[in-house]
């Protein structure tokens, strides 16, 4: 499977589950930045940081970086050999550059297989929550004439079964780790923190906050995904062993005893110069037993870096949403008109 995998999300690690379901090893290759800049437009995220967001993906099992937009054959004859490769994988919305199918080499050779796309979530949705930063994608849709717009994804049991494949509870002897945030826009920033808390014991927690409390921290009209859009981004990590979902703010003593927690961490990063745990009063009884330590983000990517860079180039990523916009509803329109009529 490959893509560009920008502002990448759990459709995406969805669909690498999907991939990986067909045979027993996913090797995913990732978009140069200048054959995606070449064929599409500048990517939000460089190379580096999607490479980060892929080999997080518990569903993945190898990368394969700078691969070219579109598939030539001696480009797809040398994947197989190389990787041992037996299909490639794409999803079933037509993929054309120039009037040309990007993956027509890999039919031709009787090589390429579909799987569904992940109805509901878009990086093309995603990207215009944030051009505007508005609150319907939380609330009914009603206002015309708004990019972001309510969240139309699914979520279902049995996805959450499935992307908690072989989450198991920690043994008596294993020491657990609890972490807590919004963890909005899952990035590569929240990959480095959780990867350096997970080095810290033997099974890791991470609490996810609901949207009413991250509004009431964050402001604005943040999160940007619903709480079951986050938990899915976190439960698709290979650091994270469970989740907690919509986690308390304050962390109990109930709850450290009920969930077994030997350590419980605030990830701290440049944009949090002002924090003082001093004054934080939902850690007081992880303090009180002596379990509470701060750890400092290896990454200085956070949410705020995604921001200023689509406000930087916000004319080009709202012409880029309005083409996207209309390609993934025209694609979408023709399926189910063609399943209705057939």
């Amino acid at each position: 499977m490959e893509g560009a995998f920008d502002l990448m999300h759990f459709g995406h690690m969805n669909a690498f589950r999907l991939g990986r379901s067909l045979g027993t090893y996913l090797v995913v290759g990732i978009n140069s930045d200048e054959s995606i800049t070449e064929c599409k437009a500048p990517p939000l995220m460089n190379n580096d940081e999607r490479r980060a967001m892929v080999q997080s993906c518990k569903f993945v099992d190898e990368v394969v970086e700078n691969i070219p937009y579109i598939m030539n054959k001696e480009y797809i004859d040398w994947i197989f050999k190389t990787y041992n490769v037996d299909f490639i994988i794409h999803g079933d919305d037509p993929c054309i550059v120039d009037g040309r199918d990007v993956y027509e080499t890999a039919k031709q050779a009787g090589k390429f297989r579909t799987i569904p796309r992940t109805e509901g979530v878009s990086t093309t949705d995603i990207l215009g929550r944030m051009l505007l930063l508005t609150k319907e994608h939380h609330m009914k849709a009603g206002s015309a004439g708004v990019l972001g717009s309510q969240s139309k994804f699914l979520t279902t049991t049995r996805l959450l079964q499935l992307f908690s494949a072989n989450v198991k509870s920690p043994t008596e002897d294993m020491r657990v780790i609890y972490i807590d945030g919004a963890w909005d826009m899952f990035h590569p920033g929240h990959v480095a923190i959780l990867k350096a808390v997970k080095e810290r014991g033997d099974y890791l927690i991470v609490g996810i906050h609901g949207d009413a409390c991250v509004n009431k921290n964050r402001g604005m009209n943040l999160p940007l995904l619903n709480l079951h859009e986050r938990v899915l981004s976190v439960l698709g990590c290979r650091f994270v062993d469970d989740v907690l979902i919509d986690a308390p703010y304050e962390i109990s003593s109930e709850m450290i005893s009920s969930l077994r927690i030997a350590e419980v961490i605030h990830g701290t990063c440049d944009e949090d110069d002002g924090y003082s745990s001093d004054k934080d009063e939902r850690y007081r009884y992880a303090k009180e037993k002596g379990i509470f330590h701060m750890v400092k983000n290896p990454s200085t990517f956070c949410l705020k870096t995604i921001f200023e860079r689509v406000r930087k180039n916000q004319e080009i990523f709202t012409t880029r949403f309005e083409r996207k916009r209309n390609s993934e509803t025209q694609h979408y329109k023709q399926k189910y008109n063609e399943s209705s009529t057939s």
